[in-house]
């Protein structure tokens, strides 16, 4: 109940904010973004009722830390198999197409009569739908939240999403999942090997992705065997 809450309250901020945020292009748009969640992270350090400074610590559910660790490993596995088949599906619908219309020029999407604006607002509540929902379960998870250092921290992990969608292949459907398979594969070994140099490595990582994969790990092989990729033509979205 907790985390069905979480995100339809993610919904109705999303929705809220989304008409005046959503207005913004490129570089304007990404600090807007970033400053929310920094400003969010402060209010809600200020308020008592979920912990304020001291952060919040989350009823143990559904039994010991040991069993935990595995039921809500299960509760995320779920979570992404069921949104898996409705992106496909959104992918597919006119609202999916609109959403690509939008990706590849904004301006003549709304020369064509597009509410460019009302479009990606609704996407963006999609996205705080799934997000409210699966925090849930990771603030149960840890055990532990501090409004302030999730705040930060979701700040991080959000340009780390963006990277792995980069990594695997933006506009694609199973891109961003292996671009997060390889990426956190990749992060954890430099953190095992490369200890005191891992956040060196990972820039440096970044700046490869950047630089070299600029159409992800799918467009490369896409680009490579240009034969087999016409089965995945049907998995392009926004």
């Amino acid at each position: 109940l907790g985390s069905g809450a979480g995100a339809l309250l993610a919904v109705a901020l999303a929705a809220l904010l989304g008409s005046g945020i959503l207005g913004l292009r490129g570089h304007y748009f990404a600090i807007g973004t970033l400053g929310l969640g920094i400003a969010a992270g402060e209010l809600a350090g200020g308020w008592q009722f979920v912990g304020g400074g001291g952060g919040m610590v989350p009823p143990l559910f559904p039994g010991e830390v040991g069993s935990r660790e595995t039921f809500f490993y299960y509760l995320c596995f779920a979570l992404a198999a069921l949104t898996l088949p409705f992106l496909r599906w959104l992918y597919s619908s006119r609202f999916g197409l609109v959403l690509n219309a939008i990706r590849d020029d904004e301006d003549k999407a709304e020369a064509m009569g597009l509410r460019t604006t009302r479009y990606k607002t609704a996407a963006w509540c999609i996205s705080a739908f799934f997000l409210g929902l699966s925090g849930g379960a990771v603030g149960n998870l840890l055990g532990f939240v501090d409004p302030r250092e999730v705040a930060f921290a979701g700040s991080t992990f959000g340009v780390w999403m963006v990277l792995m969608a980069i990594l695997g292949g933006k506009g694609t459907l199973w891109g961003p999942v292996i671009g997060a398979v390889v990426f956190h594969v990749t992060k954890e070994l430099f953190w095992t090997y490369l200890l005191g140099w891992q956040r060196v490595a990972l820039g440096l990582l970044i700046v490869v992705i950047v630089v070299f994969f600029p159409v992800g790990i799918l467009g490369w092989a896409r680009e490579r065997w240009p034969e087999r990729s016409g089965a995945n033509e049907a998995e392009t979205g926004p």
